[in-house]
């Protein structure tokens, strides 16, 4: 069998993209004729021509060594198994990769911003997954001269991230909840210091159970799952939802071993674990209400969360800072919000006290338990 590369190249192009929208001219030609059943009807809405979409179809054959479309006169075109497979692998792949596409697309605008404007601040953030935040940075770039070179990653790495110096703001999320809250305590307590890290409101956002379309196991809580024997798709540890997921399984008592039966294969963002649900890889995952919807699936509310920015006090006057909260306070920040199902301005913009925005910070920072800190579920 030939063996076959992958080769990867970006452009410079006038407009914006955003999300994992990553051209490549096969996908496209196989999407355009599952779409439209014929080749001439593909053609059309590729605004190209028969001849030179019959000689794509060929010239991809023969690239990757299998037949793609199979039709005969008077019959509609269809993907061959393996052209469905290729397309539906290329999907998900894309999907799981989304917040490392823009991380890199970030980056790259980074550099072409430097190029035509040295004059323009730059923040780099480090936030565990969120959709809205693109559409933060979008919006601050355009009405703020702010470059926000964001990074995702779970909200114990980010936190670690500022500690470390690599960026200057990071994002976690965490519910408004009161009392002693073991989990949170344990993850999140040694990572931030009242007088040395400052909170800025972002939002509140709704997570819950992401699962099928009609939801035919009636998964009403957690607890639903290993009652029903559900397979849950899990967020890597570390991430804000993982502290969520485990908080949670507290709150309704479900045991180590019940929650063993149920757990299956660990995804690093929300689009990610929506993606492996859609695919029938899994039959629930938490995740927020704007990554369901946006995958078709059905959604069961659990909890609502909210969404911080921190920094270190003496940078809280830096420039690119204050760009940031004004971006924050912004019309145009609650506009970007009433897009995405789930999600509501909350304090944006506001510098909060850390010890009353996180009520469970008076308690005793309770010792780790091994599953909290291994991951192993």
């Amino acid at each position: 069998m030939r063996q076959r590369g992958i080769h990867l190249q970006y452009s410079f192009q006038a407009g914006g993209q955003s999300g994992a929208d990553v051209q490549n001219p096969l996908f496209d030609l196989l999407s355009a004729v599952r779409d439209h059943g014929s080749i001439q009807h593909a053609a059309n809405a590729l605004g190209a021509s028969y001849r030179h979409t019959w000689g794509q179809l060929k010239h991809w054959e023969d690239v990757m060594g299998e037949k793609l479309v199979t039709w005969a006169q008077g019959q509609p075109a269809r993907l061959t198994p393996f052209a469905d497979r290729l397309l539906w692998a290329e999907s998900r792949a894309r999907t799981r990769m989304t917040p490392h596409i823009e991380a890199l697309r970030a980056e790259l605008e980074h550099v072409l911003a430097e190029a035509l404007d040295g004059s323009q601040q730059v923040l780099a953030v480090h936030a565990s997954h969120d959709l809205a935040l693109p559409l933060l940075r979008q919006r601050a770039g355009a009405s703020h001269g702010l470059h926000v070179d964001l990074r995702f990653a779970g909200s114990m790495d980010a936190l670690r991230s500022l500690a470390e110096g690599r960026c200057l703001v990071a994002g976690f999320h965490v519910p408004p909840l009161e009392g002693r809250h073991a989990v949170f305590a344990a993850g999140l307590k040694p990572l931030l210091k009242p007088g040395r890290h400052k909170l800025i409101g972002a939002m509140r956002r709704t997570q819950g159970l992401m699962v099928a379309k009609g939801n035919p196991l009636a998964l009403r809580q957690l607890a639903d799952l290993p009652a029903h024997g559900a397979r849950f798709v899990q967020r890597q540890p570390g991430s804000g939802t993982r502290l969520l997921t485990d908080h949670l399984c507290a709150v309704e008592g479900i045991g180590e071993a019940a929650w063993q039966s149920c757990a299956g294969i660990v995804e690093d963002s929300h689009v990610a674990v929506a993606a492996a649900v859609a695919s029938g890889l899994g039959d629930a995952g938490i995740g927020i209400e704007a990554a369901a919807r946006a995958f078709g699936l059905g959604f069961v509310p659990l909890i609502e969360e909210d969404y911080f920015l921190v920094c270190l006090a003496d940078t809280l006057e830096h420039p690119a800072v204050q760009l940031l909260r004004q971006a924050l306070a912004s019309p145009a920040w609650r506009d970007a919000l009433a897009t995405l199902p789930g999600y509501t301005p909350h304090q944006a913009g506001e510098v909060l006290s850390l010890t009353r925005a996180l009520p469970w910070w008076h308690f005793k920072t309770p010792r780790p338990s091994h599953r909290s800190d291994s991951g192993d579920r």
